[in-house]
């Protein structure tokens, strides 16, 4: 779903709206991917159909999300008007945020830090249109079907399933609207077949009146009270890094390198993100000064994985959506270019 999200620091989990942004780039990239196989062809067929309806419907609903232990619950308004999506997403549990997109910005409100964080839209550039090599990934590293007529939030939903042909990669599951195509619940299975990470609605009204009031934030520009910050322009731009990863697994190819400023570092940060069409890996590398304290090896959160080590003066960070060993070889691959 194309939604916009807070940016999390190094090593966060992916939030609600993160993990929505994520699987729409999925949608698209699976509904022009070359299928060698004939009953994966409805399979690319009702994912097309996501993908568009994510964009282009009107639509409010309650989003739970679980990963681990933890569990979040959010409302989520996505209003199409005029060619245009705005989006206005609200905690209902824990720390109270609000997260407004529109306008080619992501605009994340924290009352209780009396901070707004204004992002460029950036999240697009992470998922863009997939290479050969990755369209081609999807078929060659995953068996993907139609799966069972379900349903979810008081809708038939129809389930697709992705199955990892290795042990390097989670296999997904999705259920989207039969009528309209939307996308109502994912899960993300790990290599023993554990449900790792989960987002569903539990309530959706689609196709309703949004009027562009209900979109805005729930304040009227910056409080006097409260701090501005403003996600820095180079974020998101190609550069090198001067680092390399050489072991990366078959199907995953680099998507974008370049500095990203972190909140609570004091120096941009080398960030290189690898995906294989379905899950993204994320390369941090810094300098040693900026991470005293940090742990070293694996850490879990949910169906994230965590792999972290020193090389030289610095100090490498993997982290996605895949097995541990996944993660921990890549990270013992980075070197100087």
């Amino acid at each position: 779903m194309s939604i916009g999200f807070a940016p999390a620091p190094q090593g966060a989990p992916a939030t609600p709206v993160r993990r929505l942004a994520q699987i729409a780039a999925v949608f698209v990239a699976v509904a022009v991917a070359p299928v060698h196989l004939a009953r994966a062809q409805d399979a690319s067929t009702w994912l097309g159909k996501a993908a568009k309806a994510a964009r282009e419907l009107t639509y409010v609903g309650t989003i739970v999300y679980q990963h681990g232990p933890r569990v979040e619950t959010s409302r989520l308004t996505h209003l199409y008007e005029n060619g245009a999506e705005h989006e206005k997403l609200v905690n209902l549990d824990g720390p109270a945020r609000e997260v407004i997109r529109s306008q080619g910005e992501v605009r994340c409100y924290y009352p209780d830090a009396k901070i707004v964080r204004v992002e460029p839209r950036t999240f697009r550039n992470v998922f863009p249109s997939l290479s050969p090599q990755q369209q081609q990934a999807l078929a060659q590293f995953y068996e993907f079907r139609v799966g069972e007529v379900a349903r979810v939030a008081g809708h038939e939903a129809q389930a697709i399933v992705f199955e990892p042909r290795d042990g390097l990669r989670y296999g997904h599951k999705f259920w989207v609207h039969r009528d309209t195509g939307l996308l109502l619940k994912a899960r993300l299975i790990n290599e023993k077949g554990e449900v790792v990470e989960q987002f569903a609605f539990t309530d959706i009204a689609i196709g309703v009146r949004v009027e562009r009031d209900h979109v805005k934030p729930s304040w009227a520009g910056t409080p006097p009270d409260w701090q501005l910050k403003e996600g820095t322009a180079g974020d998101g731009v190609a550069q090198d890094t001067g680092w390399a990863v050489t072991r990366v697994p078959p199907g995953f190819v680099k998507i974008t390198e370049g500095f990203r400023t972190l909140r609570g570092k004091r120096d941009p940060v080398a960030h290189i993100v690898f995906s294989d069409g379905l899950v993204a890996v994320s390369v941090f590398v810094e300098s040693i000064t900026g991470v005293p304290g940090q742990a070293l090896g694996t850490m879990r959160q949910g169906g994230l994985n965590v792999y972290s080590m020193k090389v030289d003066d610095h100090f490498v960070t993997v982290l996605g959506e895949a097995p541990a060993a996944t993660v921990r070889q890549i990270a013992l691959s980075v070197a100087r270019r």
